[in-house]
């Protein structure tokens, strides 16, 4: 495993963060192996968030913290302020009650990131970085970011941050992936993959705010179960083929993003990797300080992802994955 560093927290953060989203009331006892084994691998940091299993998710992760005794080598990545039935939650009023309630799931008094979860620009930054350092300062959280939260949002949150000597955002939740994406998976989703994006690398790599990719393996389209035939209708198939679940099929799969797909697997076979190595030591090779989270289904499947961490790629190879770009 390595490890990187995020304003404001005194832990190393694993480059590699596990997403605890199968975790939940139900599937507790088959889940808390799984992450005493990625914990053995040396991964200390761990996504949950207010609305995952409907709140389980926070009482269940909490639960194996507390019961392995472990809350000083973990680091909690919690994310709150989600839409809810009533529509859009980035008030302060709506973040102090889901991070209060986080808290109280999990029964600790605090986490180390606290991420909102969505934006809502229709809401002035200054309320928001103002609660955020409040609860901050009571020792609440330890640092903040924004989850698909556009960087122009985190500039001027960060320029009030500067202006009245507060403390600004320490990291960024966006998608991160070698594919482009055709269309939004969801509404408010906000992504920095792709060369349309490249400003907003760019921004993040000079501000040295800290980058936690998600659907780092674009919705699995690197998972190396995917081919252009997996878009068959399943009578042309038989049944046999495992298909694209929608996510991956409406946002993923272009032309353009199979070709890199092509890149990767002979890239992959060139260096006696896997794909999913391959397109996680991609975005590892950004000039952005980046994290990438993954939900790992076994041990031995995270075990793999950390391999991607040893790849080195060239300058070279990075811009043919990209665009095809012909390696000198």
């Amino acid at each position: 495993m390595q490890y990187g560093s995020i304003a404001g927290l005194s832990k190393s953060v694993s480059r590699l963060i596990h997403g605890a989203i199968a975790l939940n009331n139900e599937t507790a006892e088959r889940e808390f192996p799984l992450l005493d084994k990625v914990f053995e691998y040396g991964c200390t940091t761990f996504d949950t968030a207010y609305i995952y299993g409907g709140g389980q998710t926070d009482v269940q992760l909490g639960r194996w913290i507390r019961e392995r005794g472990i809350r000083d080598k973990v680091v909690i990545l919690a994310k709150g302020a989600h839409p809810g039935p009533q529509g859009a939650k980035v008030t302060p009023e709506d973040i102090t009650s889901d991070l209060n309630e986080t808290l109280e799931r999990m029964q600790l008094d605090n986490v180390d990131l606290y991420v909102l979860h969505r934006d809502d620009e229709s809401v002035p930054v200054g309320p928001i970085v103002e609660i955020l350092n409040q609860h901050l300062k009571a020792g609440k959280i330890s640092a903040f970011g924004g989850s698909n939260w556009t960087h122009e949002r985190i500039g001027e949150a960060n320029a009030y941050a500067l202006a009245h000597g507060l403390v600004p955002f320490a990291a960024t939740n966006p998608n991160y992936s070698l594919a482009a994406q055709i269309v939004p998976p969801w509404e408010g989703c906000v992504t920095v993959s792709g060369p349309e994006n490249a400003e907003a690398r760019a921004w993040y790599a000079e501000q040295k705010i800290s980058v936690l990719a998600w659907s780092s393996l674009a919705s699995g389209f690197f998972s190396g179960r995917i081919s252009r035939n997996s878009l068959n209708p399943p009578s042309e198939l038989g049944g046999t083929q495992e298909f694209l679940n929608e996510t991956c099929r409406r946002s993923y799969c272009s032309e353009e993003n199979f070709q890199r797909l092509d890149r990767v697997k002979q890239l992959a076979h060139d260096n006696g990797a896997t794909i999913p190595q391959v397109a996680l030591a991609y975005i590892f090779h950004s000039p952005m300080n980046v994290f990438a989270l993954t939900a790992s289904a076994n041990a031995d499947e995270f075990l793999s992802n950390i391999d991607a961490l040893d790849l080195t790629l060239s300058a070279a190879e990075v811009a043919w994955l990209d665009n095809g770009t012909p390696i000198p």
